[in-house]
C-alpha cells in the first residue's frame, strides 16, 4: 500500500496539496486533514513507523500483563507523545525546507536538530517508562 502512495504522480500531490492553504469549511474537513497528515507522516517517515510498532507492541504488552489503569494510561500517553513529537519534527522539517530550500543555514540546523533532540529525548524516556512499567508484572 505505501508504494502504490508513493509512486503516485507530483501531479497528484500537487492536486491534494492544492487547497491546503485554506480554512477548513467544516468539522469534518478538519479531521480528514489531520487524517491526512497522519497518513502523510506513516508514509514518509520510518522513525514514525517504528515509533508506532514499537509502541503498538509495548501497548499489547501492557494489555497482556493486565496493567492497573493508571500504569496502562501512563504507557499511553508516553507513547502518544513520541508519536506527536514526530509529527511535530516531521512539520518543522518541512517548514525549514520550504522557507530556505536546498540552502544551508545555521538557524536552520538548529531547528532541524532541536525537534530531532525532542523526539530522541521523549523515546529515551517513554523506553525507560515502558521498562518500569512492563517489565516488574513481566518478570513476576
Amino acid at each position: 500500500m505505501i508504494r502504490n502512495i508513493r509512486s503516485k504522480s507530483k501531479t497528484s500531490y500537487r492536486n491534494l496539496t492544492r487547497n491546503s492553504w485554506k480554512v477548513s469549511s467544516n468539522l469534518l474537513a478538519s479531521f480528514h486533514y489531520a487524517f491526512q497528515g497522519i497518513v502523510y507522516g506513516l508514509i514518509t517517515q520510518r522513525n514514525l513507523r517504528i515509533h508506532l510498532f514499537l509502541g503498538t507492541i509495548a501497548f499489547i504488552l501492557g494489555l497482556f500483563l493486565d496493567l492497573k489503569s493508571s500504569d496502562f494510561a501512563l504507557l499511553a500517553l508516553t507513547i502518544t507523545i513520541v508519536l506527536v513529537l514526530e509529527l511535530l519534527n516531521t512539520s518543522i522539517e518541512a517548514l525549514v525546507n520550504l522557507s530556505i530550500g536546498r540552502r544551508f543555514h545555521p538557524l536552520a540546523k538548529i531547528a532541524k536538530d532541536c525537534a530531532a533532540a525532542s523526539v530522541l529525548i521523549a523515546s529515551i524516556s517513554s523506553l525507560l517508562i515502558g521498562c518500569l512499567l512492563l517489565l516488574p508484572p513481566l518478570f513476576s
